[in-house]
């Protein structure tokens, strides 16, 4: 099956930025954490995936668990651009696997390529760079937590999309709605905050068409990599994603079961992309 569009898209932007180094680029490490998903290229430029490990509930043994995983001690030295057909699985570890690969490729892009559309702050939070004022209704894709945790302190107004109620705490269910709701409750956001997980499942391109105009759109996550024209092209207006720092630790934390709380700060820093020019209407999906 092909890949979706918005990680087709991205893949074209990388091959036209990269040019002919996309061939000479190679892969040095590859960790499937419990967390998070990471690659690393022979330079250092990493990237990183949520690791969707409910799409191993069918993997209890190794012949059916072997089938999910892609090459298995044979990533190192592979040609980087090899990984990216792994974005016309469905969605999963090997997509995963194939996304961390494309956010490793975009990190290593960054410094070749103008960027005249997007900001990038360093060490900023994209909540914070969401600016939410009072009495704005906020849209919540996805159980975030330090999100949640934000806009309760915040006495915000907000809405939780979500596929698992079972995800949310107590005083967190009044604000459910199931996700099959989004075309109903996502054009009533004024703030819609997207975890980058969507890009896994496809989902993203869908959510991005139901916001407003107006809406200010916030994509964030370590799923998300260092290349903001095309989600921006498609209505995002912030994407809040990580720079690694140090790839060797970065790569050890999420193989040790490790995820934000254990890497930022320490092997990876956060970044925001900032939308500076006008927004115009999101290609369709």
């Amino acid at each position: 099956m092909p890949a979706p569009i918005l990680l087709t898209e991205t893949t074209d932007r990388l091959r036209d930025a990269l040019g002919p180094d996309l061939a000479r680029l190679t892969i040095e490490r590859v960790v499937v954490g419990l967390f998070f998903t990471g690659v690393t290229l022979a330079g250092g430029a990493t990237g990183a995936c949520a690791t969707p490990l409910r799409s191993l509930r069918e993997a209890v043994c190794c012949p059916s668990s072997a089938m999910a995983m892609p090459f298995p001690g044979k990533m190192r030295g592979r040609p980087a651009q090899d990984l990216l057909r792994l974005l016309d699985e469905p969605d999963g570890i090997r997509r995963a696997v194939g996304i961390a690969a494309m956010n490793a490729l975009a990190a290593a892009a960054w410094d070749r390529v103008p960027h005249p559309g997007a900001a990038l702050r360093a060490g900023e939070d994209a909540y914070d760079a969401a600016a939410i004022r009072p009495g704005e209704h906020v849209v919540v894709v996805g159980a975030f937590v330090p999100f949640l945790k934000a806009l309760k302190q915040a006495g915000q107004r907000w809405t939780v999309l979500e596929n698992d109620p079972a995800t949310l705490k107590p005083d967190e269910l009044p604000h459910f709605r199931p996700a099959a709701e989004a075309p109903a409750v996502v054009p009533a956001a004024d703030v819609l905050l997207i975890t980058g997980t969507t890009l896994i499942n496809d989902t993203l391109p869908g959510l991005l068409a139901l916001a407003r105009p107006a809406a200010r759109v916030v994509v964030v996550g370590p799923t998300v990599g260092l290349l903001p024209e095309v989600l921006m092209a498609h209505g995002a207006d912030i994407l809040g994603g990580i720079r690694v720092t140090d790839p060797d630790a970065f790569l050890d934390t999420l193989a040790e079961g490790g995820s934000g709380y254990h890497f930022f700060g320490r092997s990876a820093e956060k970044v925001v992309l900032v939308r500076t020019t006008a927004k115009r209407p999101a290609l369709a999906a």
